[in-house]
């Protein structure tokens, strides 16, 4: 006899919310709750509760460590007079949007893994997948345009124009007001908010058999992720050949001088190319790895739904909101001005040492940031 075959391990008071009658993972669900859930999960038994468990323990350690680390960048760039600059607003705007987004994602997700189900409201389940939608779509744009801040600092170099105050909250303006328009679409009939296959979760209908709503999937993600995906791409492939030539320059220049390195020896000992083209990997790398689980599932459920399974289905949303918890690392902590406001005002938590401040990798990122901050 199979786990659920018992019916002593079912939920307690459960009702068969099932149409046609067997047991389903939809057997604990609310009956107001159904028209927010598609059909196809009928299909499915309901799910061990050790995965209710062990998502709920994941969601719970990555909530809290998102919480604290994008609070505390939050307020060391607030309180710092030196990083009060242009390009930080953009730090800053990413660890509001990386908060904003597991404070209101991961509350309700350990209460409905705490009791195997949904366990509010349709409506609330509406705004629950708006929010995760805004905020995700907030945090990776702002993103992409620290990367082009980068970029045009890096590789344009004195021809580019420098990032000012203006053009920095104009393009937050452009951040939250598109993002803010695509999620609003579902509430006016492009798709729409549903309830995951876990029953943990809402986010858009991919599912829908209506050629509208995967349209509205096809452009949002093409949005929202392919062309961030790409100008990252782009945009760290200059930056690391720009780092590259300007390090080239730097060893025919002390060769001329007659010296054996315009660095110390202790810088000399790690290639900052090197360093930086691991740094930029590591950044595409975690946008990757966050994003593409969730994309993946939208687009398997729009082309071949019968390969989605509840238990597929709750890894990518986990997948997504732990770039909350990346963001702070690489956005802010290798931030060398950011690693020493935070040794000064939190040392407990500071991760600068002294070979950092001397590596030549340090040293360049430094320089490129001085100048985006002094412009």
């Amino acid at each position: 006899m199979g786990y659920w075959d018992d019916p002593s391990n079912l939920v307690s008071g459960l009702q068969n919310t099932n149409p046609w009658g067997n047991y389903t993972i939809l057997d604990a669900v609310s009956k107001d709750l159904l028209p927010w859930v598609d059909t196809h999960w009928y299909q499915y038994p309901p799910m061990n509760p050790l995965w209710y468990g062990l998502l709920g323990f994941t969601i719970t350690i990555t909530g809290v460590l998102s919480l604290l680390g994008n609070l505390v960048v939050i307020w060391v760039f607030m309180n710092t007079k030196s990083l009060r600059s242009p390009a930080n607003l953009l730090v800053v705007n990413l660890a509001l949007s990386d908060f904003l987004m597991m404070f209101t994602m991961f509350p309700p997700m350990v209460y409905n893994c705490y009791m195997g189900t949904w366990a509010f409201s349709g409506f609330f389940c509406e705004l629950y997948g708006f929010f995760g939608s805004l905020f995700g779509c907030i945090s990776i744009w702002t993103m992409m345009c620290i990367t082009l801040d980068r970029y045009n600092v890096i590789v344009r170099g004195v021809s580019a124009e420098p990032l000012s105050t203006k053009g920095s909250v104009l393009r937050l303006l452009f951040v939250w007001a598109v993002s803010l328009i695509w999620t609003i679409l579902p509430f006016l009939g492009w798709n729409k908010y549903v309830a995951e296959g876990n029953l943990t979760a809402c986010g858009t209908d991919y599912l829908s058999d209506k050629f509208s709503d995967k349209l509205y999937l096809y452009i949002y993600g093409f949005w929202v992720y392919y062309t961030p995906l790409i100008g990252n791409i782009y945009c760290y492939t200059f930056i690391v050949k720009a780092v590259a030539e300007h390090e080239k320059q730097m060893r025919e220049q002390a060769k001329k001088m007659g010296v054996k390195s315009l660095r110390n020896e202790e810088a000399q000992k790690t290639s900052a190319e090197c360093r930086l083209a691991k740094v930029a990997l590591t950044t595409v790398s975690l946008w990757f790895m966050a994003w593409t689980p969730y994309m993946v599932i939208n687009f398997t459920g729009m082309i071949n739904k019968d390969k989605i399974n509840p238990l597929f289905t709750i890894w990518g949303s986990l997948f997504a909101k732990a770039n909350a918890v990346y963001n702070p690392i690489v956005y802010a902590i290798s931030h060398p001005k950011y690693r020493a406001a935070l040794e000064k005002k939190l040392p407990c938590l500071s991760c600068a040492s002294e070979s950092d401040s001397d590596s030549s990798s340090a040293a360049s990122v430094a320089t490129v940031t001085e100048k985006s901050e002094s412009a």
